[in-house]
């Protein structure tokens, strides 16, 4: 069955296409309508449809969303010109021509609710049909919030249900709702502040009149912007928590569903197109011209085969899912979760994370550029981000996976990738005094399943830095462990999310807090926050890098200084009870990011520099700074951003193998650092 369903709109606006690099599948079929932005189409009643065809253009498949209205809900319960979707409106359920009672409303939104967010009623793994929504998601469909099973729905006096902002809310007399969830404690905000607000709006990329992202840079002065003008996954992130801690969801919102649109869904064989699940790094929305003087909107995705070393985006899904579980937390919209193609979405991503392959190890083998450092730096094989941003995504997955025949095995293949890579972290990527002391006096060629050298790891590797560079209260995850290495250099996000996903035990994420405060002048300096440190001199930086020009020492990727990495540290100094070196580093931000143009990155040991190669009002600049500044003024929003210590991963072991005879690995280490 071709058939897809919609949720209609009386102000809907006709879809948009958009630009596919690979096959359009067979199970999806669209049709194409012209995007117009004169006005809008008319009456609900009025709008004409048509499925199953799908046109091509230039060998790209046009993937628009068309289906059926839901005339039928709106005569039924009498609700004659209601607009599904259109944010800004105020309307009250029992405002409308005839009162309705709880019990008719609930039946309203469950007939919508089945419309839009069925999970598994009509697919499987193997074979599913996609819901959209009318207009390229350009509109919000209903959202309903979750009503708890014990809760008086028919016939209470103490509840309402009112349609604010597209979202159906159930209001509570009781107390201790009403304001728990109020991000806007007023104050006057700052010019600086105004400033990136005002710079942050001019960077919204617009897809058929609504939002849809934000360019990575807007720098009028930029002759050549590259791929600059794009909306990047990763460097949206920031700017859509500044969005929804202002209470503004539609932007991203329609970014993730829009995104999605763009996921590769298609297996292929030739190894020049994307695999199945993985997620673009960027997009952008093209204007192609159609026959009679018309020209019609696209979003052209890039999966690296644009980009500068094409780079494969390994962190995009991980990206879009941690922002995904972000938008259901901050917003109350688990509707959106729970819709068919988000499910999907979620799966693949996880089905291609979690792929067997050769690899001995838990963490997530990846090459060189395949994450926030897109350039080659020696990060091949299994980075400490690349592992902290699986591990988030693999527990927000976790959370919002629906559990079903068709999910079970997935959902049981995340738990044990959680334990094994949880205690795989912990126990071989942290560095203190004690550790490296223990390195330093290591046996190598050690045979057996009892060896304490496990990675033949050469006591000459200890750099001579890191010897007189580590404190005695502090630690840090290293940056990459494979056979017979160990890099030692500090990578700033991987154990920043280590803090913020509870990838590291409590007092790891304590010790690498202590170290950042005690190494405040080589990590913080004038301008937070070192990407990795220390940075790749002479010979190092010729061999590993292969002379780039570009990643210089402590310019760039290699040890420069990046201030959008100020509101993940802003988040794990909240979440460790210590927004005093949060609000230290975003004072040190403040005084420089505006008179310096809102820079990329800054050059020099302590970035006194703006960056020589630095693009001006970066977008992620901007957004992070907003985001750190509502966050410590906002810190319980913080709590719906991070994560708590799992204590049931310590209780599981994958690593038995009984047949073989083989013991367990041991979690007394991980136990004896949490039971403290």
């Amino acid at each position: 069955m071709n058939t897809v369903f919609h949720l209609g709109s009386s102000a809907m606006k006709p879809a948009c296409r958009i630009l596919f690099a690979t096959r359009c599948p067979v199970p999806f079929r669209f049709v194409s309508t012209k995007c117009s932005h004169a006005g809008s189409m008319g009456s609900l009643s009025s709008f004409r449809f048509d499925h199953g065809r799908c046109l091509f253009h230039t060998n790209r498949c046009r993937a628009v969303n068309v289906g059926r209205a839901i005339d039928e809900v709106q005569s039924t319960f009498s609700l004659p010109g209601l607009g599904f979707g259109r944010s800004g409106n105020l309307l009250k359920l029992h405002e409308f021509n005839g009162n309705i009672s709880h019990r008719r409303a609930i039946v309203v939104a469950n007939a919508v609710r089945s419309l839009s967010t069925s999970v598994e009623t009509r697919v499987n793994d193997n074979n599913f049909e996609r819901i959209y929504v009318q207009g390229g998601m350009n509109v919000k469909p209903l959202v309903v919030e979750r009503i708890d099973k014990d809760e008086n729905i028919v016939g209470g006096e103490d509840s309402s249900i009112e349609v604010v902002d597209d979202k159906i809310n159930l209001e509570k007399s009781k107390a201790g709702l009403n304001e728990s969830n109020d991000v806007s404690v007023k104050r006057e905000e700052s010019q600086v502040e105004k400033e990136a607000w005002k710079l942050l709006q001019d960077a919204v990329v617009m897809y058929c009149g609504s939002p849809v992202g934000t360019m990575a840079a807007n720098d009028p002065g930029d002759k050549q912007p590259l791929n600059y003008d794009q909306v990047f996954i990763r460097d949206f992130v920031p700017s859509a928590l500044a969005f929804l801690l202002k209470g503004e969801g539609e932007i991203v919102r329609n970014f993730l569903l829009h995104t999605l649109q763009l996921q590769s869904w298609e297996k292929t064989v030739d190894c020049y197109s994307p695999g199945q699940g993985l997620m673009p790094a960027s997009f952008k929305v093209r204007t192609v011209p159609l026959d009679e003087n018309k020209v019609e909107e696209v979003l052209d995705p890039d999966f690296g085969e644009s980009a500068i070393g094409r780079v494969a985006p390994v962190d995009s899904g991980l990206w879009w899912i941690i922002l995904l579980r972000a938008y259901g937390k901050i917003t109350g919209d688990y509707a959106l979760q729970e819709r068919v193609d988000v499910q999907t979405g979620i799966k693949l991503i996880m089905n291609l994370c979690l792929t067997d392959g050769f690899d001995m190890f838990p963490s997530l083998l990846v090459t060189d550029g395949s994450c926030m450092i897109d350039r080659r730096m020696g990060i091949h094989g299994h980075p400490l981000e690349i592992q902290a941003l699986f591990y988030n995504a693999l527990r927000c997955s976790r959370e919002m996976l629906s559990v079903n025949d068709g999910s079970k095995n997935l959902v049981r293949a995340i738990n044990n990738r959680l334990s094994a890579l949880s205690f795989h972290i912990r126990e071989y990527y942290w560095v203190d005094m004690r550790k490296i002391n223990e390195i330093y006096r290591y046996k190598t060629e050690e045979y057996s399943t009892d060896a304490t050298n496990k990675f033949n790891i050469y006591p000459d590797q200890i750099p001579l830095w890191l010897m007189d560079w580590i404190p005695e209260n502090g630690g840090y995850l290293i940056g990459n462990l494979q056979p017979a290495h160990m890099d030692f250099r500090l990578f700033t996000l991987g154990n920043l999310w280590s803090i913020v996903s509870s990838l590291g035990t409590p007092k790891q994420n304590e010790a690498i807090l202590n170290l950042i405060e005690a190494k405040w002048d080589d990590l913080i300096g004038h301008m937070p926050l070192k990407i990795c440190y220390p940075a790749l001199e002479h010979e190092d930086w010729r061999i590993i890098t292969g002379s780039d020009p570009k990643n210089t020492p402590w310019s760039y990727h290699n040890g420069g200084s990046w201030p959008t990495l100020l509101w993940q540290f802003t988040l794990a100094c909240i979440k460790m009870g210590r927004p005093e070196l949060a609000e230290k580093a975003v004072a040190l931000a403040e005084k420089r990011l505006s008179e310096d143009c809102w820079p990329e990155y800054y050059d020099t040991r302590t970035g006194r520099f703006t960056g020589k190669q630095s693009r001006l009002f970066q977008t992620w600049t901007i957004a992070g700074f907003l985001t750190s500044k509502m966050l410590l003024e906002n810190p319980e929003m913080a709590s719906n951003l991070f994560w708590e210590e799992d204590y049931e991963l310590l209780e599981i072991c994958v690593c038995a193998l009984s047949k073989s005879g083989r013991r367990k690995c041991s979690r007394g280490a991980a136990r004896s650092q949490i039971l403290v």
